[in-house]
């Protein structure tokens, strides 16, 4: 209980740090600098998280693990939706997450929300590289506190 709450604090004050830090008029360079933080933790996480696991056949072996261990370790609960075209398009969908979950569900702060979703979209892209796929992760509020990550698998041609 108590890691979840620094864990929050620790996300908050570095969204607010790099905002600050960041131009006035440079919302995506603040967003760019958090999706690297956390494409960098997502990589090497999962290195520890998976050393114990076989192999994954597939990628949506690859997913199903992000979607139920990987987010579950990280945000103490399972994704809520997996959905999937079979094309390379994965669509989860968390209904309470926990980042936002302490803003309020006005329209009024949802302008500062990419901020709060950008670690989570490299944390996931850093996952899923060091599980060999390459993707493009993107998220969007459906309505405060529900998120949508899509995630859009590169494949080799």
């Amino acid at each position: 209980m108590m890691d979840d709450i620094l864990f929050d604090f620790l996300h908050m004050e570095s969204v607010e740090l790099l905002a600050q830090n960041s131009d006035n008029d440079s919302n995506e360079l603040c967003v760019s600098r958090l999706e690297h933080i956390g494409y960098n933790t997502g990589y090497r996480f999962v290195e520890k998280a998976t050393k114990e696991w076989q192999r994954f056949k597939d990628e949506l072996d690859v997913m199903k693990f992000i979607c139920k261990e990987f987010w579950s370790t990280v945000f103490k609960k399972q994704i809520d939706n997996l959905r999937t075209n079979h094309m390379g398009i994965y669509v989860l969908l968390d209904n309470r997450f926990r980042f936002i979950t302490h803003m309020s569900n006005s329209k009024q702060y949802v302008d500062q929300m990419p901020k709060y979703l950008a670690f989570t979209c490299g944390l996931i892209r850093g996952a899923l590289s060091n599980l060999g796929l390459n993707s493009i992760v993107t998220a969007e509020i459906v309505s405060p506190p529900s998120c949508r990550f899509q995630i859009q698998i590169q494949r080799q041609q």
